[in-house]
């Protein structure tokens, strides 16, 4: 039997500790999950399969070292591979858009904003209160 035939793959859907190794030889862990790209949110923990951390562990064996080149990161050690310790059910595209549609909502208040306080015309200032919030 193939050795790597024993040992778990890494694929979409896998739960994956890693030890990124820097150029000075320390060693760092990350867990994360690899997730299709829809799904991806690195601060929940869901990396990207397309990612570059992402395409250098996919298709790779528990047990293996891969290059890895980022920042001071020149190899990935990875340590174990299980199932998938979150539901990638959430569509991170969609959350991603949510919270980019309340900043624009922000800044465009802030703007209007900044209008009001340097605006004073003949007929009277300029009042965003009447805005949505």
């Amino acid at each position: 039997m193939d050795t790597d035939e024993r040992r778990a793959q890494v694929g979409v859907g896998c739960h994956v500790v890693v030890e990124l190794v820097g150029a000075d030889g320390n060693r760092e862990n990350l867990e994360f999950d690899l997730v299709p790209e829809r799904a991806a949110d690195f601060g929940r923990g869901l990396v990207s399969a397309e990612s570059p951390l992402g395409a250098a562990v996919r298709g790779r064996f528990e047990g293996d070292e891969v290059e890895y080149r980022m920042g001071d990161i020149c190899r990935v050690h990875i340590t174990s591979v299980g199932p998938a310790q979150h539901d990638s059910g959430l569509d991170a595209q969609a959350h991603r858009e949510k919270i980019l549609e309340e900043a624009r909502r922000k800044a465009e208040r802030t703007n209007a904003d900044m209008f009001a306080s340097s605006f004073s015309g003949k007929w009277g200032d300029y009042n965003t209160d009447d805005m949505d919030d």
